[in-house]
């Protein structure tokens, strides 16, 4: 079999692994992104993957070629959050939903920090200062694509929806910062060398060039949707700019000693804000848009299970520190949510339930381990332990999500049919 058919092969099973899975997962009432990355797990390089058998499952070294589609699937997922920040919108929940975002990231920093370097001091030899002031800082991150799946699914609306996803979006550019400054401040207590550049300039500039590079391909897009007429080239264009921002994003170089980056999340985010202020008929392409993108955000979440390591299972410290940081960073995001949410006198539903949606933990939490690899053996355990805890969060997270939107009443079950109950019943009126 030639490596092009083995990898159509790989992705097809992929998909129809996701797919089938996620209909067992409706019997239990689980969500269907719990079933994707289950999915991923069971077909990945630690189960059927490990077979090393073409059309099986998927090795190791294929989901090294699958980055593309979660760069993709990512920068639409970005896109669509970008919907959120409408102004008509804002001017009710944009304070509520800044200082919450904020708030609730910095206070989970404190808790785990506090939480880890007191482990640290209890057991030097397996947590390192510098891996827990790291780990403290990707405790912020959490995982936009597992939430917005559940919002989607479920056809989630209601008071603590309208403040989740911009909450959950301002996570990636809060995160950012405080990853940036804590990872400086923990490569200078390695090194013994603090580089003020590093540390305070490159975060800050990563972020604003973000949003500057999403605002003038926003001004782009919606410049040249205005040429076209029809609903298909109207689609192909959406999906031209989306492409088109992640490709630009992924654009790194150095001026001055100083490295310039920037983020796609933030970006395509910025890209689908202007979009959907500027644009009259934003909704209608907006929702065609995550018509065409259902095949590869559900690869995304399979091959996101695939990469998820089983081996971090093996260590018992990593186990222990994993356990201790899930603990510290749900207390942390709870009683974050909570607190600035009674600050800025929300709606009781809010103050309740917001802080069980924000655990899920993924992509953006896993880019920052990466980053943290370059301070050497610290860095391989911020790594495993991070894994450890994306592994947990993205199984138990999408689920306890729904839990809170569904108590909160923003997911409502009565009433509820599939397009293929609706097509019958359809037929049953013609008749």
């Amino acid at each position: 079999m030639t490596q092009t058919a083995s990898i159509f092969l790989s992705l097809s099973i992929a998909l129809l692994s996701g797919l089938l899975l996620s209909r067992l997962a409706k019997k239990v009432k689980l969500p269907a992104v719990t079933a994707y990355l289950v999915a991923g797990v069971l077909i990945g390089p630690f189960v059927l993957g490990s077979l090393d058998i073409p059309g099986i499952g998927i090795t190791a070294s294929q989901i090294e070629g699958f980055g593309l589609i979660s760069d993709m699937a990512l920068g639409f997922i970005a896109f669509a959050m970008g919907n959120e920040f409408r102004l008509a919108q804002l001017k009710k929940i944009g304070k509520q939903a800044t200082v919450i975002g904020v708030f609730q990231a910095l206070f989970t920093t404190v808790i785990v920090d506090v939480v880890l370097i007191a482990l640290h001091f209890a057991m030097p030899d397996k947590l390192s200062l510098p891996a827990a002031i790291v780990l403290a800082a990707v405790a912020t991150a959490t995982a936009p694509a597992a939430t917005l799946m559940v919002v989607k699914q479920y056809k989630a609306k209601g008071p603590v929806t309208d403040v989740l996803l911009p909450v959950v979006a301002l996570d990636d550019a809060v995160g950012l910062v405080v990853f940036a400054i804590s990872f400086g401040v923990a490569k200078s207590i390695s090194t013994g060398a603090v580089d003020i550049l590093s540390v305070i300039l490159e975060p800050l500039l990563e972020v604003v060039l973000s949003l500057g590079l999403g605002f003038v391909m926003g001004l782009l897009f919606t410049l040249c949707e205005k040429y076209f007429h029809s609903r298909s080239k109207r689609m192909a264009v959406s999906v031209t700019f989306v492409m088109m921002t992640v490709a630009v994003s992924c654009l790194k170089f150095e001026v001055g000693g100083i490295h310039i980056a920037f983020s796609s999340l933030l970006a395509c985010m910025m890209l689908g804000t202007v979009f959907c202020n500027m644009c009259e008929v934003s909704e209608e392409l907006m929702d065609r848009a995550d018509r065409w993108t259902t095949p590869i955000l559900i690869l995304f979440f399979v091959i996101s299970g695939a990469e998820l390591e089983l081996s971090v299972f093996a260590d018992w410290a990593v186990v222990v520190v994993g356990i201790v940081y899930i603990i510290a960073r749900s207390v942390g995001k709870c009683f974050g949510a909570n607190i600035s949410a009674k600050m800025t006198k929300c709606d009781p539903n809010i103050i309740k339930y917001l802080g069980i949606t924000l655990l899920p933990q993924a992509g953006v939490a896993l880019g920052m381990a990466i980053k943290a690899i370059e301070l050497g053996p610290d860095g391989a355990i911020v790594r495993n332990i991070t894994l450890f805890a994306v592994l947990i969060y993205e199984i138990v997270g999408p689920y306890l999500t729904k839990i809170a939107l569904t108590k909160a009443g923003d997911i409502k079950e009565e009433g509820r049919t599939n397009a293929r109950e609706e097509h019958l019943a359809q037929k049953v009126r013609n008749m």
